[in-house]
């Protein structure tokens, strides 16, 4: 039995197969992470969320952004937008099936086995493993509580609050939860998040590192696995912290790895998008 992690999908169905072929993946024994944006932008958005629901018994996800806003959008809070490619799923016979499967899975799973979490962004560098987990745990909780799930969706876009407060409240506070784990590239030691760069490790503002390169990270002592920001290529010099978006979508290749041995595999996306999108137009 193995457990493989693989990088942001976003509705790349083919570069997927390709790779679980390669590992000879049996679903009946093996195990597959994946750690969001599962959908958008890509060719087969539909396809692929097809192919993972009926996957789903040998699944761990985890949500990303653009997951986010697929939910949002098909409760008609939010528009499509220019290079969405979800109006599929809109259309769908099974829509109702499968944004019901999609709202409830994880903002983070944590193995205690193996002392390893899976998050879509990353976890702030002041918040603790368990401190982590209750965050996360409450924006699940809003997703699967009907009488939350459209408030939640509804409050979630925005940048502010920029910086967690324990006696934020409410939508606020959720907010800042989902920017963490989802949004989040470039923070200050204390959390505070920049949600307007986009672009490498080392183009950090002064007094903004990447995430996971605080000295003061209290995870340090957890491995994680993450995706969504593609500019990185699939490196990070951070011990026991592994990045897996390797921007596919964008013309790079998708990328899996072992998470016992960290043996990886790469496939070449087969329908990128242009190579000259600027990096800027990354979500």
């Amino acid at each position: 039995m193995a457990t493989y992690a693989v990088g942001d999908l976003q509705g790349c169905l083919e570069p997927l197969k390709c790779l679980l072929e390669r590992v000879a993946f049996d679903p009946a024994e093996d195990r597959l992470w994946l750690v969001g944006d599962l959908v958008n932008r890509g060719p087969q958005s539909l396809e692929t969320l097809r192919y993972l629901y009926n996957l789903r018994d040998s699944l761990m996800c985890v949500l990303g952004n653009h997951d986010l806003h697929l939910l949002a959008v098909g409760n008609n809070i939010e528009r499509l937008k220019k290079g969405d490619t979800l109006r599929e799923i809109l259309d769908a016979p099974d829509r109702v099936e499968l944004l019901d499967w999609l709202r409830r899975q994880k903002i983070m799973h944590y193995d205690e086995s193996r002392n390893i979490a899976l998050v879509h962004a990353g976890i702030p560098p002041q918040w603790t493993l368990k401190k982590a987990l209750k965050c996360a745990a409450e924006v699940e909780s809003a997703l699967a509580d009907d009488n939350l799930y459209t408030a939640y969706l509804d409050g979630m876009y925005g940048n502010d609050p920029v910086k967690w407060d324990n006696d934020l409240t409410g939508v606020a506070r959720l907010r800042v939860i989902t920017n963490y784990f989802t949004r989040m590239r470039f923070c200050t030691a204390e959390g505070k998040l920049d949600l307007k760069s986009k672009e490498g490790a080392d183009t950090a503002l002064p007094g903004y590192k990447p995430w996971f390169a605080h000295p003061e990270r209290k995870t340090r002592d957890t491995r994680i696995i993450f995706g969504h920001w593609a500019a990185l290529e699939g490196k990070c010099d951070e011990p026991g912290v592994f990045a897996l978006d390797t921007g596919c979508v964008w013309g790079g290749a998708m990328t899996l790895m072992n998470i016992d041995t960290g043996e990886r595999h790469d496939c070449q996306c087969q329908d990128p998008l242009p190579i000259t999108q600027p990096a800027t137009a990354k979500p």
